[in-house]
């Protein structure tokens, strides 16, 4: 960047004071939070980030410095809920990944499951046909609880609780269920990631390592104290 492009020092000045402003802000919502989702909280939230981030843009331009922070990104978590305070409807939208693990066992399933149906069926000759006969079989629930024994993996799920104004009539979405998903009107969200698993997998490994050189430490000087010991009996 150019000399002549370069914020002013007191540009860098009056972003950082607007992330003063924001620091309050955001603590004054959280103080009078109504609730786990509370919506000011929320904005309060982003506005903090964005105040942080051009802060940080500009510090870097002015001064080649960076800021010690690191806020999520708005994509990173739901936006602020607009729907009805008292929703007098709710849709919940499920999505749940598997990965085909073990083919023979899942048309294996679906085989046992033609063969007790008194007209029988060629269905579960392919893995799609298989797939059709066992989902078609149990509830979605009772698959996601016993997917090993079908031959499934699993892999990310997420249920979203989304409010609406009235229910809606019979038939009506069926065409494109998940098309009108609207993430302002989630009253609440569920996930389960790998991901996850993999964070706190992460932090028991710096315990387990904390642990180990503590455990050094206590050997080190447990030696050390035997040697003063065998020196005092010597003398």
């Amino acid at each position: 960047m150019s000399d002549a492009a370069q914020p002013t020092a007191a540009e860098v000045r009056a972003a950082a004071e607007a992330v003063k402003t924001a620091l309050d802000r955001h603590l004054a919502a959280v103080e009078r939070r109504s609730g786990e989702d509370d919506p000011a909280v929320y904005e309060a939230f982003n506005q903090l980030a964005a105040a942080a981030e051009v802060y940080d843009e500009l510090l870097y331009d002015r001064y080649d410095e960076v800021t010690p922070f690191e806020i999520p990104g708005a994509e990173d978590s739901l936006p602020p809920y607009t729907g009805p305070e008292e929703p007098n409807a709710l849709s919940v939208l499920i999505r749940r990944d598997y990965a085909v693990a073990e083919p023979q066992r899942l048309l294996a399933q679906a085989q046992r499951i033609e063969a007790a149906d008194d007209e029988g069926g060629e269905a579960s000759g392919t893995v799609h046909g298989a797939l059709g006969v066992l989902f078609g079989e149990f509830e979605a629930d009772e698959i996601a609880s016993r997917h090993k024994e079908f031959g499934l993996e699993e892999g990310d799920s997420t249920l979203w609780v989304t409010a609406a104004d009235e229910p809606a009539e019979p038939g009506e979405w069926l065409e494109a269920p998940f098309e009108q998903a609207d993430a302002q009107r989630v009253v609440c969200r569920f996930d389960v990631s790998a991901v996850f698993d993999d964070d706190e997998a992460d932090d028991i490994d710096d315990e387990d390592t904390d642990d180990l050189d503590e455990i050094d430490d206590d050997e080190e000087e447990t030696e050390e104290t035997a040697e003063a010991a065998r020196l005092d009996t010597d003398r």
